[in-house]
């Protein structure tokens, strides 16, 4: 495994709770350095709305540039196919379903058959990813990665079959997709790429999608290690509240838990390259008398043969010093922000959608001091076009009559994308108080760790 990434865990955290305090709030950072991807396996299915209203605004067009840019994109040897989904998804290329090897051969193959694809027919998404799945299926151990695209609607099949396809599929791979135009549905495409561990946006313009494909491509292209899970243990009596990701953009983890241990949970986060995510972990703990310390949980990487890529400890130290107890971590505070404005916004948009006009300026209104506070200027931007800001700071708004679709979808998808806050050099942030030593930690943040490994006090 020494061709790996070299895997990294801060955890940034206020480790002081006042008498008979229990939640411990943390925000676990997860870095990944190294490690091209050159050397990894993987198969790739690239899925592209085949279905009659492709025809339409140079959709066909586009999607067929994008799909021929992302199997460009492939490195030699790597598994892949093109499906055309409609009612029933079909093999584009290769014929029969089964991947073939990416090379110079094969690229030019595909390009040809690309080229050749119609579009008719209605959407039925559940069953295109089917297929992938099953063209997926003998690649274990491979990174494996789906491109779905869609201009429409689930039409062709019911939400409780898509439900089951999705349920069939989690964990089998990973599907990023896109919705191109505005005639798709975005809690549809939210749904799918939420069970399998992937990312989803808006593609108004078809011009711009042969970009974003080789982008999606390359990112896969650049994924080292399946299947990764972060596996969090906590002592007895312990309960862990929730567990959300919050960068690149915010998906609630709590109900995806697998036992793997009497006190750990496996929660799945899907393949990693060179890059960095954020997690905000909540773990309610006993009640500990003024200056206990104790381990209120502990974060594992975690590679698919069970090998530990980096590990980080959440500290928990009871204290009668108000001071301390009541100082608000600066990531935790951030990252409950983004959450709140992800909600803001949701409810804000299906308020509007509902005709509830008090709801929906009350929520934006929210969402409008919320962004700013995070400092989330993409989003602050996607409000201003929905709602008309009379006062930022006190989140007055008027909504805005005759709003873009296009923008009111920008909003909705890209609500749940979030910034990352600063950084002290490569340690934690310097919320604790006290300055952080050469290891990055801060004095009381040592001093919490002397409570000892689990099995100890706490446990």
């Amino acid at each position: 495994m020494s061709d790996l990434p070299e895997f990294r865990i801060s955890v940034d955290q206020n480790p002081f709770l006042p008498d008979g305090g229990r939640d411990m709030h943390a925000i676990v950072s997860v870095e990944a350095r190294g490690g091209s991807g050159s050397g990894a396996e993987a198969a790739e299915v690239i899925v592209i709305d085949a279905s009659g209203s492709m025809s339409f605004g140079g959709k066909m067009a586009a999607a067929k540039r994008a799909a021929v840019t992302a199997v460009d994109v492939l490195r030699d040897g790597v598994h892949f196919a093109v499906v055309a989904g409609a009612n029933r998804p079909r093999m584009v290329f290769p014929q029969g379903e089964r991947l073939v090897r990416a090379d110079e051969r094969t690229r030019r193959s595909a390009a040809r058959a690309v080229g050749r694809l119609d579009a008719g027919g209605g959407t039925a998404i559940g069953s295109w990813l089917r297929l992938a799945d099953r063209l997926l299926a003998g690649h274990d151990g491979a990174v494996r990665h789906a491109i779905l695209l869609t201009d429409g609607k689930n039409q062709h099949e019911s939400a409780a079959e898509l439900d089951a396809v999705l349920r069939g599929c989690a964990g089998r791979f990973v599907c990023d997709a896109r919705g191109v135009g505005t005639d798709w549905e975005v809690a549809e495409l939210r749904k799918v790429t939420s069970a399998l561990l992937g990312g989803f946006l808006d593609v108004p313009d078809p011009a711009d999608l042969e970009a974003d494909f080789r982008a999606m491509a390359r990112t896969a292209m650049g994924k080292r290690v399946a299947d990764v899970a972060l596996r969090v243990w906590t002592p007895q009596a312990a309960e862990l509240r929730f567990l959300k990701q919050m960068v690149p953009a915010v998906e609630d983890l709590t109900a995806r838990r697998v036992a793997s241990g009497e006190r750990t949970g496996d929660y799945p986060v899907g393949a990693w390259g060179s890059e960095a995510r954020e997690y905000h972990l909540c773990v309610r703990v006993p009640a500990g008398a003024i200056g206990q310390r104790m381990r209120a949980a502990q974060v594992k990487l975690v590679a698919p043969d069970g090998a530990v890529l980096a590990s980080g400890n959440v500290l928990a130290e009871w204290t009668d010093d108000e001071a301390r107890s009541t100082r608000i971590n600066r990531r935790v505070a951030h990252h409950t922000g983004q959450s709140e404005l992800a909600e803001a916004v949701r409810e804000g948009l299906a308020a509007r959608r509902a005709g509830d006009e008090e709801t929906a300026t009350r929520r934006l209104g929210r969402a409008v001091v919320l962004a700013r506070e995070v400092g989330n200027e993409q989003v602050a931007g996607l409000l201003d076009r929905v709602v008309e800001v009379v006062d930022g700071e006190s989140g007055t708004v008027r909504l805005r009559p005759g709003v873009a679709k296009a923008d009111e979808m920008a909003l909705d998808t890209r609500s749940v994308r979030t910034v990352r806050t600063v950084r002290t050099g490569t340690g934690p942030a310097r919320d604790h108080g006290g300055e952080p030593d050469q290891s990055g930690q801060s004095d009381e943040a040592r001093r919490a760790e002397q409570a000892g490994p689990p099995g100890e006090a706490g446990s």
